[in-house]
């Protein structure tokens, strides 16, 4: 694992702050990372994707937290990533074209929010009466489930896990909101007898440490974009401190403001290199539950702490909704604790996988 980005690495960096940096509305930002590719990042070339790195992902992640990117994005990267690593060939012809191409749009319902660790189903399988599946039961606190085309769930029959594409039209499923901070999307899924064809739909048999896999790539890739996030809120802080005048000489000569952003940075030093080695070591094929634990609370710990830090800096104007630097604090809160925040990723550590 390399420490500092290499030249193709600044440049997909480059490019991705531009593209996210322009003003659009949301389709034709979601036009614009499909045509980038962003979409196919890490998925085969032979699948319209690009072939690349999940940490070629991860680059992408700290630009759109730094953007604050939609989360449909997200979620349909962690989806694409899910059907690439638990599905089989008939799966990935099926589904991986469509999903590289940003045709359609997905989710996944395959861990808990409140602590990615726990990857039991909470779904049932049963055998259809005229072949297929048949599933019943509820995913909670699913993002952007009313923007998906698609959801990616696990179900339990028979003591085996398998996995399923669900069309979110598919009759029989129910789709409510929960009220969450902010604007973040979140919802509870029912399932109540929804029909899954045999064939591309479902994939098949899970494992335990495949799944687990899963669920850390979503927790590394959201910590990378809370340093994003962070990137963001420390470079806001940096040139309002720089600008803003009391006493008759900029505040970001006082020692005491000196001391807060210096804290902001090697905070988010911290964070950035935990999470890129997560990414790095998960993209090589290990499940790294211990290196995304690390991760996770070195990410959530740091966007708490440095957007705390920048609304004190930014005095009175911190605590007014005519700027955004609150839309920077509540991504960084929810995407803290989504998965788990710093006291559950803390009781990952005793896991070497």
């Amino acid at each position: 694992m390399r420490l500092l980005p290499d030249q193709d690495e600044q440049d997909l960096s480059s490019m991705l702050r531009k593209l996210l940096a322009t003003d659009r509305t949301p389709q034709s930002l979601w036009a614009a990372l499909a045509d980038a590719g962003v979409f196919g990042l890490t998925l085969p070339e032979q699948y319209g994707g690009s072939g690349g790195t999940l940490s070629d992902l991860g680059i992408f992640c700290v630009e759109a937290g730094r953007a604050l990117c939609p989360t449909i994005v997200h979620s349909t990267v962690q989806a694409a990533l899910a059907v690439h690593l638990l599905g089989g060939p008939q799966q990935h012809a099926a589904w991986l074209p469509l999903l590289s191409s940003g045709s359609i749009s997905a989710t996944t319902g395959l861990w808990s929010a409140r602590n990615s660790a726990m990857i039991t189903p909470t779904l049932l399988a049963c055998p259809g009466p005229d072949g297929g599946w048949r599933l019943r039961g509820t995913a909670d606190f699913v993002a952007d489930a009313d923007l998906a085309d698609h959801i990616v769930v696990s179900a339990a029959t028979d003591g085996r896990t398998m996995g399923f594409v669900v069309d979110m039209r598919a009759p029989g499923l129910r789709v409510e909101p929960l009220q969450l901070m902010g604007a973040h999307r979140s919802f509870c899924v029912r399932f109540d007898d929804v029909p899954v064809a045999d064939g591309p739909a479902v994939l098949a048999d899970i494992a335990d440490s495949d799944l687990r896999r899963v669920a850390n790539a979503a927790v590394a890739l959201l910590s990378l974009d809370l340093v994003g996030v962070g990137e963001a809120v420390l470079q806001r802080t940096v040139d309002y401190t720089t600008t803003r005048r009391q006493f008759g000489r900029p505040i970001a000569s006082f020692q005491a403001a000196q001391h807060l952003v210096a804290n902001m940075h090697i905070a988010l030093a911290a964070a950035r290199l935990a999470a890129q080695s997560a990414v790095f070591w998960i993209g090589k094929g290990r499940t790294a539950t211990r290196e995304t634990a690390i991760a996770r609370m070195h990410a959530a710990t740091a966007a708490k702490s440095i957007t705390l830090d920048a609304h004190q800096l930014h005095g009175g104007m911190g605590y007014v909704v005519e700027t955004d630097l609150h839309l920077f604090s509540e991504r960084a809160r929810v995407l803290a604790t989504l998965g788990g925040g710093a006291d559950i990723a803390a009781t990952w550590l005793e896991d070497n996988g």
